[in-house]
């Protein structure tokens, strides 16, 4: 599965941004059909979508779109945006697995028209609902679905399904971001956070991330390029941590070759389950490291 720290969205009727994509070091971009494209100009950034997705691609960017829903996902959307190169769809607004078995059928005949591979288009559903946050894990564990996003932006859908009062510690929204980390853990996806809305903010974006990264979350959704570099980075083993844990694994390999699984390093008790610890984050910071390059 590939490391997603951060999504970040770029209005689909923007399109004198999208040339800008490459530049911005994003691991996934999500070109919005949805909430930040006014009504009167759907028709028009679907066609600009549509024609940007290729050309992405091409250049080795993970394209993601997010749809409309109103009762049902939009037709036209999936029409214009399946193609060839897509990552995935970004789904707002679900209720449960209904709604995502209901969409994978409509892929399923548009990737066989395109001649795309079946189960190529993958989706990242936010759960925006009370119902979909209650259904975390039977939405996490339906086909094609690669992450789940638990949202706790201020004022937002999720704020308004809940009725919750955003503050900056965030302590409303704990018990919500938990248990979408833990059913995307449990389901083997990607649990997503975010929405920093206040995009120039920095020291508040940094402590915010911090705190999502804290919880479990793999990455976030972002809403300003200015934000990339600093999410990329909370989300990514730091030198130190490589330091640390490379050592460790040294320490146990040399312990274990003269019999011993149990021993103290830096003045912890360290043994198997430490040691796989180690070995993934390091895992992480080699793939990240090859995909920079």
């Amino acid at each position: 599965m590939n490391n997603y720290r951060t999504f970040l969205f770029v209005p689909g009727i923007k399109q004198k941004w999208f040339d800008k994509i490459p530049t911005f070091g994003a691991d996934g971009v999500i070109l919005d059909l949805e909430d930040s494209v006014p009504l009167h100009l759907k028709g028009e950034a679907r066609g600009y979508v549509a024609e940007a997705i290729p050309h992405l691609c091409s250049k080795g960017i993970n394209v993601f779109v997010r749809i409309n829903k109103e009762e049902e996902f939009d037709l036209e959307d999936l029409r214009a945006v399946v193609v060839k190169g897509i990552k995935g769809l970004v789904l707002p607004k679900l209720y449960g697995p209904d709604d995502i078995e209901s969409i994978s059928k409509v892929l399923e005949n548009l990737e066989h028209d395109q001649g795309i591979p079946r189960g190529t288009v993958k989706l990242l559903p936010i759960l925006e609902t009370a119902k979909s946050m209650q259904m975390a894990y039977e939405i996490a564990i339906c086909e094609r679905v690669i992450g789940i996003a638990g949202l706790s932006a201020k004022n937002g859908d999720v704020a308004r399904a809940l009725g919750y009062k955003w503050t900056n510690e965030g302590l409303e929204t704990l018990y919500m971001r938990s248990k979408v980390v833990m059913a995307a853990r449990a389901a083997g996806i990607l649990p997503i956070g975010g929405l920093w809305q206040d995009v120039h903010n920095l020291d508040g974006l940094k402590r915010s991330a911090a705190f999502n990264r804290q919880l479990g979350f793999a990455g976030e959704l972002i809403l300003h390029p200015s934000n990339v570099s600093i999410v990329n980075e909370i989300y990514s083993p730091s030198e130190d941590e490589i330091i640390y844990y490379r050592g460790l694994v040294d320490a146990f390999e040399l312990a274990e070759s003269n019999g011993e699984t149990a021993i103290m390093y830096q003045g912890e008790h360290i043994d198997y389950a430490h040691v796989k610890t180690a070995r993934e984050i390091l895992d992480i910071y080699q793939q990240l490291h090859q995909t920079s390059k």
